[in-house]
């Protein structure tokens, strides 16, 4: 896929444990990465048992031995930072932290958490994204009943919200959110991907585009750019500008 795709960021999930083989997941993330053209990212899956030691050992910059040039400096750092546990080590290492939350107090809550600990861990100025995850799917129409239980608007699951409805449900919530600064982006979930991707595509990001809240081009070529990520300092980086 990597190679195929222009805008697309391949972002694989690695369990962080203990044991985990650092620079055999570092191997084949930075394979990724060329394939791509800097369009790679790796999700650190951190267990509440374990995170900070195993968060620790899927550090980025870790695999010395399996180090590359990349385009963006180095692949994208994700964690899931929905539970306590793992927020610390969101806040030291992750590019992205995703949250799963029911309102935007909540997130707005945890994105606060994540950046005071991110300031404290020394990443003042680099601290990491907060991204809020709704969950999409069609379902019906409303046509009577109560809002968000069988028809449109949210309905609270454990995901996140779950929308039912048209595309314009989840835009709203979108521009709510972001109004309040409760996240600096969104992880929109497809229910079924066969059904969902091309209305959320077609009509919802279109309806975000109006807003003046999504992009309408890529202004570059990497998965940072495409974020709105800093180029990280480091020896991982090449040298010289960002690639066109």
């Amino acid at each position: 896929m990597a190679p195929a795709t222009h805008r697309v960021g391949p972002v694989p999930t690695a369990t962080a444990t203990a044991h985990i083989d650092a620079p055999r997941v570092g191997a084949a993330v930075a394979a990724l990465d060329r394939a791509g053209r800097g369009r790679a990212g790796r999700r650190v899956d951190v267990p509440a048992a374990a995170a900070g030691e195993a968060a620790e050992q899927a550090a980025p910059g870790r695999e010395s031995a399996q180090e590359h040039r990349s385009e963006q400096g180095r692949p994208v750092c994700v964690v899931d930072a929905t539970e306590a546990p793992a927020r610390r080590a969101a806040a030291r290492y992750a590019d992205v932290a995703l949250v799963r939350a029911a309102s935007s107090a909540q997130a707005g809550a945890v994105r606060g958490q994540l950046r005071a600990d991110a300031a404290e861990s020394g990443r003042a100025g680099r601290r990491p994204a907060g991204a809020g995850q709704p969950a999409c799917g069609p379902g019906r129409r409303r046509a009577g009943g109560q809002r968000g239980h069988g028809g449109g608007g949210p309905r609270p699951t454990a995901r996140g919200p779950l929308y039912r409805g048209g595309p314009a449900d989840p835009a709203e919530l979108i521009a709510a959110w972001h109004q309040d600064g409760a996240a600096d982006g969104f992880r929109l979930v497809p229910t079924e991907p066969r059904r969902d991707l091309e209305r959320l595509v077609n009509a919802t990001v279109a309806l975000l585009q109006h807003r003046g809240l999504f992009r309408t081009f890529c202004a570059g070529s990497t998965l940072r750019e495409h974020l709105g990520l800093a180029r990280p300092a480091g020896r991982c980086a090449v040298t010289g500008g960002a690639a066109s």
